[in-house]
């Protein structure tokens, strides 16, 4: 599973967004996975977001183990992070 947030900022015009994906009011989101090659695997989201907490089941059963990274795209920030999937 994976959790990310988009929360609007009160007071705070022209903020770059925080960890935790503080994001200024509806946003379009864009949640993707990569390979280490850079290859994409899956879209998780890919749709306007009202500010609030989400979350996303990320089904890896047909991956094999090994690294991947899931970035994360909102307006003008972008933040990736990596994964490691076990099996």
């Amino acid at each position: 599973m994976v959790s990310y947030s988009v929360r609007s900022l009160v007071g705070r015009a022209a903020a770059r967004p925080a960890e935790g994906g503080q994001l200024p009011l509806s946003s379009f989101v864009t949640l993707k996975v990569y390979d280490v090659l850079g290859s994409e695997v899956k879209t998780l989201v890919d749709e306007e977001k009202p500010p609030g907490r989400y979350s996303v089941t990320f089904n890896a059963s047909n991956l094999p183990s090994g690294i991947y990274f899931c970035r994360i795209t909102a307006d003008k920030f972008s933040d990736v992070k990596k994964l490691v999937l076990v099996k």
